[in-house]
């Protein structure tokens, strides 16, 4: 495989008692109406922090407050390989919108088969489904 550029994604893991937020993409983008963790790709200069408040913003309309880092993946998908960083994080303010997604679930580990995630999430959801 010929070296490609990592491209560097940051996402949330928003957690609400046992559930977490789940973000569908939209139809029109890569990967589309799979489901995922809200988030995006940085930006030159950002740090990881502030491109997830930044997506958050954009994506959901809310005011993030960004913990530590849950796990981090590294992903070969055919188009691009992306590293992704996932924190965990909670909403400091405002109530999620759907401003880019297709939609927006709340889910318990337990329900996480019944939804069709983005391939570099499965190690992330193996993990939450071993810590219920």
């Amino acid at each position: 495989m010929e070296n490609r550029k990592i491209t560097e994604v940051v996402a949330a893991l928003i957690r609400d008692g046992d559930k977490f937020m789940i973000c569908q993409r939209p139809a029109h983008k890569a990967r589309g109406l799979l489901w995922e963790f809200v988030g995006g790709k940085l930006e030159p200069s950002e740090t990881m922090e502030q491109a997830l408040i930044r997506e958050c913003r954009e994506e959901l309309g809310v005011t993030l407050s960004v913990g530590t880092v849950f796990m981090d993946v590294l992903h070969e998908y055919p188009d691009l390989t992306v590293h992704l960083t996932l924190f965990n994080a909670a909403i400091a303010e405002g109530v999620p919108q759907k401003l880019e997604h297709n939609d927006i679930r709340w889910i318990t580990a337990d329900e996480i088969p019944d939804y069709a995630f983005c391939p570099a999430d499965a190690a992330i959801l193996q993990k939450l489904i071993a810590e219920r």
